[in-house]
């Protein structure tokens, strides 16, 4: 393709990258490997294989992507579909962690995923290894979809045959099926948050924090409006067991041994749930001995601190187990103090959506847990003070039906609080009262004149 560049596109996707490749690659070559790179990997990651191995062959399909990889990687650099690749050498490592769909062009014949993936298979040599990614058709993103018009596809989207798809099977159970053989000495990871961005890769993605960091990951892709609120989303089916199945995308490592998590230290050892799920859930149930229990306890904490470690310890990164509290990773620097890291929370709160037991704005719910902890507020808090509403569209649904709700409720009372008021005025001993009262108001008034 001589117009069209997929390491940089001006409509499409990046190549693939991101920490968790670059630490599945660090942990699969070896030094005496020779490698065949199959399609678009960010040159970064290409550089990484060159520096690890003997040598390195890559095959893509654009043209001017194959004249700047060349200018990179010493080994040998072919521009083309893989379908035409008539090499016959055979390979210790074949890499093929963007996928199958951008190795073909658009004269290429009608071919199938399970024709691609036998063409890979042919390129490696007895005992080789085969990284192979994949694409999940019903992964996270089918649920976050803002809206129908960011399902219209790009240009690069647009299928450049009839007939045919080298887009993965539906289903990791199919994808299996498809691997045949290889199934047997395959491992797969799960991989967040996308092929362009791989930010973790884990075995089994389970457990509240690792929970967290995928949320996280999730979350930081999606800066507008979504249908539901990715990091809440992303809590609730780890928590169900989904983090498989929901993945975006899989990797499969075809014969090697591998680590559990990519990269290694994304996600904290040890036990205990980040203090923001804890307040949050005596936030919803409205459990205030809790919080007066939880918010003292943190503050102490935190005054405990270094003041660059302090400044990092809001709730959303600060792990609880029992009375023990340690930091989950790097976090987001808030320089006012414990003050700020609770105003941080609460309005973490108002944009999940969560239910609040007290009414009023940003200012004033962070100002009635510092109270809880002896601690109060001077002047305007450096925190967005503006009006809020949940990020996702299913959350802004569910808190106007619950402020609603709360509000009928409201005026029902209130009706019933003037009913009863308007019978005490209408009952004999009101009225004998106020006609006894009123001639004594009336004296009072003028004394007080006199």
């Amino acid at each position: 393709m001589l117009n069209w560049s997929d390491l940089r596109p001006a409509d499409g996707r990046p190549a693939t990258g991101g920490p968790a490749t670059a630490a599945l690659l660090d942990a699969v070559l070896r030094p005496t490997d020779k490698v065949f790179v199959a399609g678009p990997h960010s040159l970064e990651l290409l550089d990484l294989i060159a520096t690890k191995v003997t040598s390195v062959d890559v095959l893509v399909r654009s043209a001017p992507d194959a004249e700047q990889i060349a200018r990179v990687v010493s080994g040998r650099v072919f521009c083309g579909a893989l379908d035409r690749f008539t090499g016959t050498d055979l390979y210790d490592v074949v890499v093929a962690l963007d996928g199958l769909p951008r190795l073909v062009g658009p004269d290429t014949p009608s071919m199938t995923w399970t024709e691609g993936l036998a063409l890979l298979k042919a390129r490696m040599a007895p005992r080789g290894r085969l990284l192979l990614a994949a694409e999940n058709a019903f992964g996270i993103e089918r649920l976050l979809q803002p809206d129908v018009t960011a399902t219209v596809p790009r240009n690069a989207d647009w299928p450049g045959v009839v007939g045919g798809t080298l887009e993965a099977p539906v289903g990791l159970a199919a994808i299996r099926t498809a691997l045949g053989a290889l199934a047997s000495s395959t491992t797969v990871y799960s991989v967040y948050p996308d092929l362009v961005t791989a930010d973790l890769a884990m075995l089994t993605p389970t457990g509240p924090l690792t929970a967290v960091a995928i949320g996280r990951s999730v979350a930081a892709r999606h800066s507008g409006s979504t249908l539901m609120d990715p990091y809440r989303l992303i809590q609730d089916a780890i928590a169900a067991g989904l983090g498989r199945e929901l993945a975006p995308v899989w990797y499969f490592v075809i014969g090697d041994k591998v680590p559990e998590i990519l990269p290694a230290q994304a996600i904290p050892v040890g036990d205990g749930i980040l203090l923001e799920e804890q307040l949050l859930a005596a936030l919803k149930v409205d459990d205030q001995a809790a919080l007066r229990r939880s918010v003292p306890a943190y503050v102490t904490w935190l005054h405990s601190l270094a003041p660059e470690s302090a400044a990092i310890a809001s709730p959303d990164n600060v792990i609880v187990d029992g009375t023990k509290y340690r930091l989950f990773g790097s976090g987001v620097v808030t320089s006012g103090g414990a003050v700020e890291h609770l105003a941080r929370f609460v309005r973490r709160a108002q944009e999940a959506g969560s239910r609040q037991p007290w009414s009023g704005d940003t200012q004033a719910l962070t100002a009635r847990l510092a109270s809880m902890a002896g601690l109060s507020i001077e002047g305007e808090l450096t925190v967005a003070l503006d009006n809020l509403r949940p990020q996702g569209q299913a959350e802004q649904l569910a808190t106007i039906a619950r402020l609603s709700q709360e509000l009928a409720d409201a005026n029902e009372q209130a009706t019933w609080f003037e009913s009863q008021l308007d019978g005490i005025r209408r009952s004999r001993p009101y009225r004998i009262g106020h006609a006894v009262l009123n001639p004594a108001r009336v004296v009072v008034k003028r004394l007080r004149r006199l």
